[in-house]
């Protein structure tokens, strides 16, 4: 089951070769990597760009570890940019993998090196252009354009959306609502074959992928439980008005668990 994505490729070919990083955010797993390595790879081979034109690097794949060091990333995507008659595609999957480390040329010790120094730096060769994606809390949206001011352009990539969901069932729209409503739009649910088996998918994506991230980013204290309980309660009252106050009381009253509405709000 392949999806096209159309909406998200046109974003991209709009901003090629414009001289700013094209930085593909999203939430874990809504296809940002088979965009541009797929998809936007396609693409340009269909435009004539050959092969050796389109470097391309996913820094959470193992062999690649070495690459999570600035430097060593910096100095293997500049030795692949041999021809300066050719305009080259950098594509760097994960950048949130790259380890922040001291600058070991000068004695301030808060002086540090990021992949943001990198792709800055590689922005001033004139014949590449940088795409690069990453999720998780360091790669949220507004942190990357405030460090990139004006040098970059964010391109939001959503689940499916049904229009898109749909296009794989053939024209049996009822199958595809039947699917999408059940399961949502995360594709890689959308390719298992059984019940069993997306459920286990988006339960285990939930748990171990986006409550991890919002425990680390705003270092949650209290057992990651009452996070969990809390983000049921309110799925389980859509379209229901509510405040961190009625919250704070139904922990109290059905699990006899004293949590405050200012934690609550702050959650």
């Amino acid at each position: 089951m392949e999806f096209s994505r159309n909406f998200y490729i046109q974003k991209l070919i709009d901003k090629m070769n414009n001289g700013r990083v094209k930085m593909i955010t999203g939430i874990r797993r809504c296809g940002k990597s088979y965009l541009l390595f797929e998809l936007f790879n396609r693409y340009l081979h269909e435009k004539g760009v050959a092969d050796d034109q389109i470097i391309r690097l996913a820094l959470d794949e193992i062999p690649n570890a070495k690459y999570r060091n600035p430097f060593e990333l910096d100095r293997y995507i500049r030795t692949k940019l041999t021809d300066k008659t050719k305009q080259y595609y950098v594509f760097i999957d994960e950048i949130q993998f790259v380890s922040e480390i001291q600058n070991p040329y000068v004695a301030d010790k808060d002086a540090k090196l990021t992949f943001i120094d990198v792709v800055l730096g590689l922005m001033k060769v004139r014949n590449a252009d940088i795409y690069v994606t990453g999720s998780n809390s360091k790669m949220l949206s507004t942190d990357i354009l405030t460090q990139f001011r004006d040098r970059g352009d964010e391109i939001r990539v959503f689940p499916l959306s049904f229009a898109e969901f749909s296009e794989a069932y053939a024209g049996e729209k009822r199958n595809a609502w039947l699917d999408y409503y059940t399961y949502g739009g995360m594709p890689a649910a959308a390719t298992l074959p059984t019940h069993e088996e997306k459920s286990r998918y988006l339960r285990d994506l939930f748990q171990r992928t986006y409550l991890k991230d919002i425990v680390e980013r705003h270092d949650v204290h209290n057992d990651t439980v009452i996070l969990d309980d809390l983000l049921n309660m309110i799925a389980s009252s859509v379209g229901s008005l509510t405040n961190p106050t009625k919250l704070s009381n139904t922990f109290l009253s059905g699990k006899n668990i004293r949590i405050r509405s200012k934690t609550i709000e702050r959650y």
